[in-house]
């Protein structure tokens, strides 16, 4: 069934935001019998894999991982066909879940939520859009995503260039054919490094401006391993537990020592075996203290150093693709496939801005402290306003008419990165101040959502009609978060995590790294003790 156009007056939820999370949302809330309706502002459903179709876009989280598991007949029956599945894939995957649950029909398209005003006597939320709809809600659920608002370079003169110019989250849904252009790639982020090899292999030339080297990690990606499938599979409850219960959300063997208490030859053998799994967290959790000892870390980032020497064969390019001045892994790690091996061609072209930073674009292309480069074409890999950024961009209004953009102004403050203080029944799925983007996203997406449902049950059984953090358990859990972040390196490196790469945006580190196991332990016992930090009325 196609999505609806209509706003409903009155509903008792309202969720912005289609993708992974809102429609799963929608399905909780459907089972509460809770009308509601979800306010998508893309052409489709489908959220991040909707916008993000650059060339390459694909998940750094294996198949098998990356999927519901509220429905086990689904889990049964979809059959995945690649190690890591691909953006076509995903959507794919999400259209079959909504067809299958039909969940279309309480969706509206192509609108965005522009505002959304709390009403302290009627305890209910008024949203409004930008094609004319106002409806009120007694709860606002926001499912907007961490990475959905798209940053441009810090530059004048985009809107000068007279080639066509494309931001790896926002591609034509026809795609784009650089069959023999020149381009200009600006951004080795995880999109960068995705298209970089796609692009390299259509263009006359393709010329890359790195601002900051990424640490990258082989995929080894292929058909899925049809036996492993046939396992996880016999055995879906137990591997999904076990997933819920870890630190990152996929269960792994644990670390046992340190890496300084082993020899060079023993470290780099398990660092060896670890990069030929092809995955984020092999050699990231090799050893206990990679994310919290310096020394200890740059054991890792040495060794990642070493095989961009072995792999790039101009060693000046090598050089400008090895990372320095951070911590391996406190800028997420990206996955790759052939990312390094596509600078030994002779038509990629490589250019340090830390060494000639980026001045401006111009008619022709991109203008360095060194030179002009002209280019056919541009394509923007610049990354996201990270983890606020979509939140901030509607006019929310809380209690008294404070905004959440004032009350953020330096920096997030919520409970659990569900609830904020001032701001009674809005909800953040995935917020910051939650493991969320340290995570399996699937996994911490279905946990919020399953907390918010028993929360709404719980309040529905017992004729409340708000629920707010308190100003007390939102400060301690804030101080929590930064606590457990300035345990680790992440906080000494300017990243996305810490809003560092957007002008003017608060520094602060925003998810939590506790660990899933640990964090759902933690709502689970804020739930039990009768929603603990919680203010409930009638």
């Amino acid at each position: 069934m196609s999505a609806t156009n209509t706003v409903p007056r009155e509903l008792d939820a309202i969720v912005v935001g289609a993708g992974f999370s809102g429609l799963y949302m929608l399905y909780k809330l459907r089972e509460l019998g809770l009308s509601t309706t979800v306010i998508e502002a893309g052409g489709d459903i489908g959220g991040t894999w909707y916008w993000n179709r650059y060339p390459g876009a694909r998940c750094d989280v294996e198949s098998m991982h990356y999927s519901y598991s509220f429905d086990p007949e689904l889990e049964q029956d979809w059959e995945w066909t690649e190690k890591y599945p691909s953006q076509p894939e995903i959507l794919s995957y999400i259209h079959h879940v909504a067809d299958k649950h039909d969940l279309r029909k309480d969706v509206v398209l192509e609108t965005k939520v522009t505002s959304a005003y709390y009403d302290e006597d009627s305890a209910t939320w008024t949203v409004q859009t930008d094609r004319g709809h106002e409806a009120r809600a007694r709860y606002c659920i926001m499912a907007v995503g961490c990475l959905s608002v798209p940053k441009t370079p810090e530059v004048p003169g985009l809107e000068r260039f007279r080639g066509d110019w494309y931001h790896t989250c926002d591609w034509p849904e026809s795609g784009v054919d650089f069959t023999g252009k020149r381009v200009g790639v600006i951004g080795t982020g995880s999109s960068g490094i995705q298209a970089i090899p796609i692009i390299a292999k259509q263009a006359d030339e393709l010329t890359v401006f790195q601002r900051t080297a990424n640490f990258s990690l082989p995929t080894f990606n292929g058909p899925i391993d049809r036996e492993m499938v046939a396992e996880i599979k016999a055995n879906y409850r137990e591997v999904r537990e076990a997933g819920r219960r870890s630190g990152f959300g996929v269960a792994i063997d644990p670390p046992t020592k340190s890496a300084l208490e082993v020899d060079e030859e023993e470290r780099r053998r398990t660092y060896e075996e670890r990069w030929q799994r092809g995955n984020l967290t092999g050699v990231l959790q090799a050893y206990t203290d990679l994310l919290a000892d310096e020394r200890a870390n740059e054991t890792a980032a040495e060794f990642v150093r070493g095989k961009i020497r072995e792999i790039v064969k101009d060693p000046k390019k090598a050089e400008i693709l090895s990372p320095k001045g951070y911590a391996f892994g406190t800028k997420r790690p990206c996955l790759d496939t052939g990312y390094y091996e596509t600078f030994n061609n002779d038509h990629v072209h490589l250019v340090d801005l830390r060494e000639t930073p980026l001045v401006e674009i111009t008619d022709k292309g991109v203008r360095t402290s060194d030179r002009e480069y002209e280019v056919d074409s541009l394509v923007l890999a610049t990354g996201f306003d990270a983890m606020t950024g979509a939140l901030l961009n509607i006019d929310i209004h809380g209690k008294g008419g404070i905004t959440l953009k004032e009350k953020w102004a330096e920096g997030p403050m919520t409970y659990l990165g569900l609830g904020v203080s001032g701001f009674p029944n809005l909800f953040t799925i995935t917020g910051p101040g939650s493991p969320s983007v340290l995570s399996n996203m699937i996994v911490s997406i279905e946990q919020h959502v399953e907390w918010i449902a028993d929360l709404l049950d719980h309040m529905r059984k017992r004729e409340l009609t708000s629920v707010e953090a308190t100003e007390a358990a939102e400060k301690e859990w804030t101080d929590h978060v930064q606590e457990c972040g300035e345990a680790t390196l992440y906080t000494k490196t300017d990243s996305w995590y810490m809003g560092a790469n957007v002008p003017g945006k608060p520094r602060v580190f925003m998810p939590y790294i506790g660990g899933v196991g640990a964090y759902r332990e933690k709502c689970e016992q804020v739930a039990a003790q009768d929603y603990e930090g919680f203010a409930l009325r009638a």
